[in-house]
């Protein structure tokens, strides 16, 4: 079974990279040295801020995804094992996610709903 790793990188700008690999140390060198055209490159030197245990790369390429779609204050947060504001920035704050809505508010939609039907019929 292949193994992985996932790593953040921090650029000179502050922005940060997130990767996988299933060689830590030649991929963070292979960064350093832009041996990947891309976001890296133009970006040197790296600081690698992050990374996991080794893992089975299916997951690892799964953890990738998720974090790459992670904002920067919940990727420090996760860096500096912040779990307080981790736990703040992954709450959902959309208003049209189910846990801003209470049982009674869905309660009353339902009623008027169903109060709508008969005036209809």
């Amino acid at each position: 079974m292949k193994q992985g790793q996932v790593y953040i990188l921090e650029c000179p700008d502050a922005s940060l990279y997130t990767g996988v690999t299933s060689n830590l140390e030649l991929r963070v060198a292979q960064h350093q040295e832009g041996h990947f055209p891309g976001y890296t490159h133009s970006r040197r030197p790296l600081k690698l801020l992050w990374n996991t245990d080794q893992m089975d790369i299916q997951d690892a390429i799964s953890l990738e995804k998720q974090l790459k779609s992670w904002g920067k204050d919940k990727k420090r947060s996760l860096i500096s094992e912040n779990w307080d504001t981790l736990r703040l920035l992954s709450e959902y704050k959309n208003s049209s996610h189910s846990k801003n809505f209470s049982l009674d508010s869905a309660r009353d939609d339902k009623t008027r709903i169903s109060m709508d039907s008969e005036i209809r019929a």
